[in-house]
């Protein structure tokens, strides 16, 4: 059985790379561009963000979710273009609406932050396995009732989809209208909310069971399945972030 996950299984370098190290890579690009401020560092980050998502062989399965973040960010450009505090030189003008220069570079700024972070949480949840993520954090000392959470939260979306596709296919085997018209598939999307919220509070409750019943809660020291798997490169690459993050906060703060 597949596992229920946005994982994509490849063979690639940053495939191999710890769940920890990406974690740390999450953390700088979202702190490097915020302490920097600036365009120029903003653009590095999203470019690498997109060089490691391409080494992956992952970015196809990433423009879906990086589409939505654009849609949101129009109105971003919008709001800064017209409202911002800060405007003051007039870049063009459309009938009785001006846009200001000031603006639309503050809403690059924040694009630029949005996407660097969107591509770094991507690498994440499409290169690493949310078990292999889950039992690190545990090794490193997080609670595992914490671990469990966030491992639902990591296959909470997939394991929507997977339900709303098979209760699809048994509505269609039924002679239910799926497809079509606008209209016909919002009468045909209402019938699928019940069954796939009730399917979602029944399967937590039976994680829930199963997770009781083999001792869960049990406050003796659990062991592992598996040997911890050792990088190479591990601490090189979280040393390297953590020192580049530390240059930024040192050159904010002299400069």
């Amino acid at each position: 059985m597949k596992p229920i996950s946005l994982y994509s299984e490849r063979r690639s370098i940053v495939h191999d790379i710890d769940p920890i190290s990406k974690l740390y890579y999450i953390l700088f690009s979202i702190l490097v561009p915020i302490i920097l401020s600036s365009l120029t560092i903003s653009f590095i980050c999203v470019g690498l963000s997109i060089v490691l998502l391409f080494a992956a062989k992952v970015f196809r399965k990433t423009l879906p979710v990086f589409g939505f973040v654009f849609l949101i960010l129009i109105t971003v450009f919008i709001i800064q273009g017209l409202f911002s505090p800060d405007n003051e030189t007039a870049l063009f003008q459309v009938g009785p609406v001006t846009m200001y220069e000031e603006g639309l570079m503050h809403a690059l700024m924040i694009t630029l932050r949005v996407i660097s972070i969107v591509g770094a949480f991507m690498i994440l949840v499409l290169t690493t396995k949310p078990a292999d993520l889950v039992e690190s954090l545990v090794r490193k000392g997080m609670s595992p009732r914490f671990g469990y959470v966030l491992s639902s939260v990591f296959q909470i979306i997939p394991e929507m989809m997977s339900t709303m596709g098979t209760i699809t296919d048994a509505q269609r085997a039924r002679g239910m209208e799926t497809e079509g018209k606008l209209s016909v598939r919002i009468k045909a999307f209402l019938p699928l909310l019940g069954p796939v919220v009730l399917g979602s509070l029944i399967n937590t409750k039976e994680r829930a069971m199963a997770l009781e019943v083999r001792g869960f809660n049990s406050p003796t020291p659990k062991t592992y399945l598996y040997e911890e798997k050792n990088y190479t490169f591990s601490k090189a690459i979280q040393w390297t972030l953590l020192v580049l993050t530390a240059f930024a906060l040192v050159w904010r703060i002299v400069a």
